[in-house]
C-alpha cells in the first residue's frame, strides 16, 4: 500500500479561561477548544468543520471516506494541515467521476457540529453485508462501564461528544469533539490511517454520546459495523435506516438501563436486573 504524506497538526483540546462562579470567586476553567478546519480535495473547497483540533487528519479523512468522496485507501496521497490558515489540505489519486453531482445535492441533517451530507441520503449502502453480532447482555454493561474511563475532555470541559470503536467489552479507540459526527468521522480515519487493532480493527460495536440518527447509521453501516450503542435517544429516520442496513441499536444505555431495537436473535438476555418495586412491567404483546 503506498505511503501517505502526513502532517501532524493536533492541538490541545482544551483551553483555560478565567470564569466567576457562584460564590463570587475567580478562578481557571478548562473549557472545549472550536476551530475552523476548510477542508480542500485537490484544491477543491469541500466544507469547513468546526472541530477540537485534537486529531485534524483523522478527521477529514474520516469525513471524505463517509461522504464517498474516497472510495479507497489507496487513492490518499497526501493530507496537510495548516493551523495558520485553518485548513486541511487533501490529495487524492482520483475522485467519484459524479463528484459534482455529490457536492450539489445537500442532506441537511440533525449533526451537531457538522450535519451535511453530499449525495442522496438513502443512496447509502454498506458495500458488504454487516456482521450479524451477537451481544451478551453482561457483555453490554461491562462495556458500558469500561467506557467510564474515558471522556477526559468532557470531564474537564463539557460540551463535546465521544465515540467509541469497541470489540465486545473491550474500548480499542475513542475520540473526543464538539461534534458527534465528526468522532465518528475521526475514528473512520483512524482505520484508514494508522490501520491496526490499537485504532479499531476487529470492531463489532460503535459506542456515541449522541442521537441515533439516520446519518449516525449510515455512517456505521459504511464502517462495516451491525451495532450501534448510545447513552441517549434515538430518531425515526434512524430505526429505519437501521433496519435496511442490519444495524441492531441500543439506545438510553446508562448503568443497568438500555432500549434494545432491532434485537431479536442478536441480544442475549443473561444479566436480567431485579425490579424495583414500582417500575412499570410491560407488556409482551
Amino acid at each position: 500500500m503506498p505511503p501517505i504524506s502526513l502532517s501532524r497538526a493536533r492541538l490541545p483540546a482544551t483551553l483555560e479561561v478565567e470564569i466567576l462562579d457562584e460564590y463570587g470567586d475567580h478562578h481557571q476553567q478548562a473549557i472545549a477548544a472550536e476551530r475552523p478546519l476548510t477542508l480542500y480535495l485537490n484544491r477543491r473547497e469541500i466544507v469547513t468543520l468546526m472541530t477540537l483540533g485534537a486529531d485534524p487528519e483523522a478527521l477529514v479523512v474520516g469525513y471524505l471516506r463517509n461522504q464517498g468522496l474516497i472510495e479507497r485507501r489507496e487513492d490518499l496521497e497526501a493530507v496537510h494541515v495548516d493551523w495558520e490558515v485553518e485548513s486541511a489540505a487533501v490529495v487524492t489519486r482520483h475522485l467519484p467521476e459524479d463528484l459534482d453531482e455529490r457536492l450539489g445535492h445537500r442532506t441537511i441533517t440533525t449533526g451537531c457540529g457538522q450535519g451535511t451530507v453530499f449525495g442522496r441520503l438513502l443512496d447509502s449502502v454498506p458495500l458488504q453485508p454487516l456482521p450479524d453480532t451477537p451481544v451478551r447482555q453482561s457483555v453490554l454493561y461491562e462495556l458500558l462501564e469500561n467506557l467510564g474511563a474515558y471522556n477526559e475532555t468532557y470531564r474537564s470541559a463539557g460540551a463535546v461528544h465521544g465515540c467509541a470503536l469497541c470489540r465486545q467489552a473491550e474500548v480499542l479507540d475513542f475520540v473526543e469533539d464538539v461534534g458527534r459526527h465528526n468522532a465518528v468521522d475521526t475514528l473512520a480515519g483512524h482505520q484508514w490511517l494508522e490501520g491496526d487493532e490499537t485504532h479499531g480493527d476487529g470492531a463489532d460495536i460503535f459506542y456515541t454520546t449522541g442521537r441515533l440518527t439516520s446519518e449516525m447509521v449510515i455512517k456505521v453501516a459504511q464502517m462495516g459495523i451491525g451495532v450501534l450503542v448510545s447513552r441517549s435517544g434515538v430518531t425515526q429516520k434512524g430505526v429505519e435506516l437501521a433496519e435496511r442496513f442490519g444495524v441492531m441499536l441500543v439506545a438510553r444505555a446508562k448503568g443497568r438501563h438500555f432500549q434494545a431495537i432491532h434485537a431479536e436473535g442478536r441480544l442475549e438476555l443473561d444479566a436480567i436486573p431485579a425490579r424495583r418495586p414500582g417500575d412499570r412491567r410491560r407488556s409482551k404483546a
